[in-house]
């Protein structure tokens, strides 16, 4: 790829998640002012016409959380549930939009709940000459093998649990975000991480001997 191809790509993985988000914002706003009865409350005199925007703001933030804490209430019911499961696959039907839902919900899941549950990634030879990225749960079997979660991509909400033997896994030495990241992306994102080894050098003296560490 060329340089100025490269520069315009990177240029776009910053700026379409900022636009994405300001242009949601902007219109969740503009849907809670315009509902009946808040535009009424919001309408001031024309000596303090500047109120109205001022106002609207905080009116916004309220109905916003009070609408979030219905919600999640709602997710905590039968019929929630339901509900979400029907949302995220009609979201995984659609091909782009599937993308940004995914990763817009497993950023808001990370923020909200850290990655300290999500346990080291690790590879696995699935068929001969080809690795697949999987998650260990810090689950073992009766005998012995780790249970294993592979998610698909880029809907990382489905993929397989596997029970593999110890010596099969191999560490990826990658923090979970960097894997993550990978998957959902479908292996287009840029892989900063690179592989550490530790390297022992040593020096030869004049006679051939190593001098050794006091």
């Amino acid at each position: 790829m060329s340089s100025w191809r490269r520069d315009f790509a990177s240029g776009l993985v910053v700026l379409v998640p900022l636009i994405v988000i300001l242009y949601v914002l902007s219109i969740l706003y503009g849907a809670i002012v315009r509902i009946p009865g808040v535009d009424r409350l919001l309408e001031f005199p024309e000596p303090y016409a500047y109120l109205s925007e001022v106002f609207g703001f905080f009116v916004a933030i309220i109905i916003f959380l009070l609408l979030v804490l219905s919600v999640g209430y709602l997710m905590r019911t039968t019929a929630g549930r339901l509900l979400e499961s029907g949302l995220d696959a009609s979201m995984n039907k659609v091909p782009l939009v599937r993308v940004i839902y995914n990763a817009s919900k497993l950023a808001v899941e990370t923020a909200l709940t850290g990655t300290e549950d999500l346990q080291k990634p690790v590879r696995l030879e699935t068929w001969p000459g080809i690795r697949m990225t999987a998650f260990k749960t810090g689950k073992t079997t009766k005998d012995g093998k780790e249970i294993v979660f592979m998610p698909t991509a880029p809907n990382i909400t489905t993929g397989f649990v596997m029970e593999v033997d110890p010596e099969d896994i191999e560490e990826t030495g990658e923090k979970v975000e960097e894997a993550l990241t990978r998957v959902l992306s479908a292996g287009f994102a840029e892989q900063d991480h690179v592989d550490e080894f530790d390297i022992e050098v040593t020096e030869e003296s004049g006679d051939g001997r190593v001098p050794s560490n006091e």
